[in-house]
């Protein structure tokens, strides 16, 4: 299965999971710029967002399998899109409450707690997706504790 240059800008995370090393976290990074355009932190466009690259992320994830013949491929990053953005809900627009977000969301995106670990189990697009957006619920959760106790 060859993948189009749309689908490989978009299932690769803005090319980030094209990085050489490290691409999920570039992908992560990628994502993470897109916070300080104006307005992008507002319920009603990342929401969508979220929503819209989830699904995408679904049909993609698997043509990414298959593209690349293995299991939840590092080439694959909208996943760490979604969870990225996933893990900025309602944090404030300041420099360190976003680096505090994106570094918690690379904690739990490795680590992976249950349970992440099980749905990263899941065929195709559905697994990719799906543990990433387990890991960045426990992502948020944990950035809006530290929020509400500094």
């Amino acid at each position: 299965m060859k993948l189009n240059p749309l689908e490989k800008f978009l299932g690769s995370g803005f090319y980030g999971g094209y990085f050489p090393f490290a691409p999920g976290t570039v992908g992560s990074f990628l994502a993470m710029l897109f916070y300080f355009i104006p307005g992008f932190e507002k319920l009603y466009i990342i929401l969508p967002a979220i929503a819209v690259f989830f699904l995408i992320g679904l049909k993609l994830g698997t043509k990414f399998e298959a593209a690349y013949g293995k299991k939840d491929p590092s080439e694959c990053t909208i996943d760490e899109v979604v969870g990225m953005w996933i893990s900025l809900v309602l944090v404030p627009k300041h420099l360190i409450y976003i680096i505090l977000s994106f570094i918690i969301w690379r904690i739990f995106d490795i680590i992976k707690p249950f349970p992440a670990s099980n749905a990263e189990n899941l065929k195709g697009g559905l697994g990719i997706m799906l543990d990433d957006v387990i890991a960045s619920v426990y992502s948020l959760i944990v950035v809006h504790l530290i929020l509400r106790f500094i």
